[in-house]
């Protein structure tokens, strides 16, 4: 019989954790980027509607990301 490899508790379970471990590291790492920078992020993007900056920080967050994935991913 064919087993589904996701299905079993805990390859579930260590597959919720690793997603919360890393939305946990990319929040910390745009709050230290977000400490570095001279303005306050979220209030340029949001209140000032900067898109420049916006798009900045998409590709700072895209690539914090993928570093991210690919740490769990080779563990």
């Amino acid at each position: 019989m064919m087993e589904i490899e996701w299905l079993r508790p805990a390859a579930f379970l260590g597959s919720i954790l690793y997603a919360l471990i890393g939305v946990v590291i990319f929040w910390l790492c745009f709050v230290l980027i977000d400490k570095i920078t001279p303005h306050d992020l979220w209030a340029e993007i949001v209140e000032k509607q900067n898109r420049a900056l916006g798009m900045v920080v998409a590709a700072m967050c895209l690539g914090i990301s993928i570093i991210v994935a690919a740490a769990i991913h080779g563990a």
